[in-house]
C-alpha cells in the first residue's frame, strides 16, 4: 500500500489496496478449487502422497498467474 500513498490519500489508498486484494483472492480461490476438482484424485489424496503436492503446487501456479494483472487494474475509475 505504500506505493499507493504517494499519490492518493490514506483513506483512499486502504480501499484500493482493500479492492484489489479481494479481488485477486476470489480469483485465486476460484481457479485453485477448480484445478483441484478437475485432476482426478486430488480432493482425495493425503499429505503424504505426491499427488496432492503435485496438484496443489499445479493449482497455485495456475490460480496466481490468473491472478497476477488483476492489482495492477485501474480501480481509480
Amino acid at each position: 500500500m505504500m506505493p499507493l500513498l504517494g499519490g492518493y490519500c490514506a483513506r483512499f489508498a486502504v480501499k484500493l489496496a482493500f479492492a484489489s486484494d479481494t479481488l485477486s483472492i476470489a480469483v485465486m480461490e476460484i481457479v485453485d478449487n477448480g484445478v483441484m476438482y478437475v485432476i482426478p484424485g486430488a480432493m482425495e489424496a493425503g499429505l503424504t502422497e505426491p499427488l496432492f503436492w503435485g496438484s496443489l503446487a499445479t493449482s497455485l501456479l495456475l490460480a496466481g498467474i490468473a491472478a497476477f494483472p488483476l492489482p495492477m487494474a485501474d480501480f481509480t475509475r
